[in-house]
């Protein structure tokens, strides 16, 4: 990896005129258009980037964007990769230790996720202040390379309390319905059954995503604070199951996405 990592590094180097962010953004499904808000200076294709994974969904623009943002400067993914899209945990978190090589020190992770709690309701933001890690492995497994971080990562915050605090103030002040709660990672890409919504919930779940745990373990293996945002898109939680389609999740998302926005943008400012 150490070598791959060196190319990848080398060659967005080359190509932004030496960048340097300070933070980096992993924006989910549906949730791109936080791009607007920045000063972009460069943007790179996934597919140009030398051992970048390419992202295969077709909502996912797969642009890596560099610029300013409220003052600061920024590392931005335009799409995301998942592991049922058939890439290894290292492949899907392989962008977060580029973003770590190039000098980030903190990272906002943004998803689409379903509601399993009876009162978040479809629309509704929640930060994620936990997560139960539910994926078939870690991207951690193998060969542990102590320059990159320890063996074994404390996870005990695995989302900065900091962080979580500003955000919430954020949102009361803008008057937008945010709650906080535990996400739960699954592999997808299937929705769950009823029975699923269920056990998930029993677990102590309060959303469910196909994505961000990953990302959120290699940031905290290679020291970086997080914070990580959910829109909630569908409910899992009634007692007859509606059936849900990607155009109804990727509507509530862009229905929803100019709050996250707001407190994303806002909190950056901050730091």
């Amino acid at each position: 990896m150490f070598q791959a990592l060196h190319e990848t590094v080398e060659y967005i180097k080359r190509k932004t005129n030496n960048f340097q962010p300070e933070i980096g953004i992993v924006l989910g499904t549906g949730l791109g258009a936080l791009v607007t808000e920045i000063e972009v200076e460069y943007n790179l294709m996934y597919s140009n980037i030398p051992n970048f994974p390419i992202s295969t969904l077709e909502f996912h623009s797969g642009k890596l964007i560099f610029g300013t943002l409220k003052g600061k400067k920024v590392i931005a993914m335009q799409g995301r990769l998942h592991y049922y899209e058939g890439y290894s945990m290292q492949q899907i978190t392989f962008p977060i230790r580029a973003m770590k090589a190039l000098g980030i020190h903190c990272l906002f992770v943004s998803n689409a996720a379903g509601s399993l709690n009876p009162n978040f309701k479809k629309g509704d933001l929640m930060i994620i202040n936990d997560h139960i890690n539910l994926q078939p492995e870690s991207p951690l497994r193998g060969h542990n390379d102590a320059d990159m971080g320890p063996r074994f990562p404390d996870m005990s915050q695995p989302y900065s309390r900091e962080l979580i605090d500003s955000a919430m103030a954020i949102a009361e002040k803008e008057g937008i319905n945010c709650h906080q709660g535990v996400y739960v990672s699954v592999t997808g890409p299937n929705l769950e059954t009823k029975a699923e919504y269920k056990y998930l919930r029993i677990i102590g779940g309060d959303a469910v995503g196909m994505s961000t745990v990953p990302e959120v373990i290699v940031a905290k293996h290679s020291g970086i604070p997080v914070f990580a945002i959910s829109v909630l898109t569908d409910e899992g939680f009634t007692e007859v199951l509606v059936p849900v389609s990607l155009e109804e999740i990727l509507e509530t998302a862009r229905e929803a996405e100019p709050k996250m926005t707001k407190i994303l943008s806002q909190l950056i400012s901050t730091l």
